[in-house]
């Protein structure tokens, strides 16, 4: 069985995999966590009552390691389906296999805005644990208003940044007790805004804001600042999968069934690429229901 990608979906499916009996390899086009790597806190994954996203993915991939190999670094470019095997072809090698995980999990999704690409890296981020620590002391937005959003929102706030929060709605999608937890920290919300435009020489020094008044009518502001984070959502990393006939939803996320099968024989899916409750436990979960499967449909 090969796993594609290394977050803690296919770090558990690879795990699962050998313990099942299968010979596993997990092929990783970058480091393994994925966009876990990212998240400032974990106040959720059982066990843990605080722990940093990259932490908890160092302890899962120290943990399977003793399991299964790990091959960070290496893009998979290419998989051919025939009647008995897959080939997979990495940008290193190819492989032939009985079966295949597709845990390509999520990237950012881009907020659109002029000037974005512009200073992307020069002020505009997409990872407050990445990059929060260069803003230390300055003015910085948050744009978006989900769990991740809030999150990265505190993070920034407790390394000592100012923060400002841009919400494009009247009301936040986070959960309450973040919520709460981003009013006692005294983060300012700019509601019913939306970044019209990214402004700055080197770096980002301002946004312009276009919101809404309490009439429906639209007014834009310049809000100085030193760094924007835009956390608004991701996007499936399925192209590999829509290159090979997976099923895909409306969205671009992979179809699976209880047993994380896709529409292809012996490919499965899991983790943050199939949608729904994007969470590292879930991930997890169907990292191991992934593998536990294939085992079953190859005995």
């Amino acid at each position: 069985m090969i796993v594609v990608g290394a977050g803690p979906a296919g770090m558990t499916a690879g795990m699962y995999g050998v313990r099942s009996g299968l010979k596993t390899l997990v092929l990783e086009k970058g480091i393994s966590g994925g966009l876990s790597n990212e998240a400032p806190e974990i106040e959720n994954y059982p066990g843990f009552n605080r722990v940093g996203g990259m932490e908890l993915a160092s302890k899962i991939k120290e943990h399977v390691s003793r399991y299964v190999e790990i091959r960070e670094l290496e893009k998979v470019e290419k998989i051919e389906v025939s009647s008995n095997e897959l080939v997979v072809t990495s940008d290193k090698n190819s492989y032939h296999t009985r079966a295949v995980v597709m845990s390509t999990g999520t990237r950012h999704r881009r907020l659109g805005a002029k000037g974005e690409a512009e200073f992307a890296g020069r002020g505009v981020s997409y990872c407050a644990t990445c990059d929060g620590f260069f803003f230390k002391n300055k003015p910085v937005a948050v744009v978006g208003g989900g769990d991740s959003a809030v999150r990265e929102a505190l993070y920034l706030q407790n390394l000592g940044c100012r923060v400002t929060l841009i919400h494009r709605r009247d009301k936040l999608r986070a959960e309450r007790y973040l919520q709460q937890k981003l009013v006692d920290a005294g983060v300012t919300i700019r509601w019913n805004s939306v970044v019209k435009e990214i402004k700055g020489d080197k770096v980002v020094k301002s946004v312009i804001l276009d919101s809404k008044g309490s009439k429906g009518e639209g007014a834009e502001s310049e809000l100085p600042i030193a760094g924007l984070f835009i956390s608004i959502g991701e996007e499936p990393n399925s192209e590999l999968a829509a290159k090979m006939g997976v099923a895909l939803d409306a969205n671009g996320y992979i179809i699976t069934d209880k047993s994380q099968r896709t529409n292809l024989k012996h490919v499965y899916a899991a983790g943050d690429v199939t949608g729904g409750v994007r969470q590292v436990v879930v991930a997890c979960a169907e990292g191991a229901v992934a593998a536990l499967s294939a085992y079953n449909d190859l005995l």
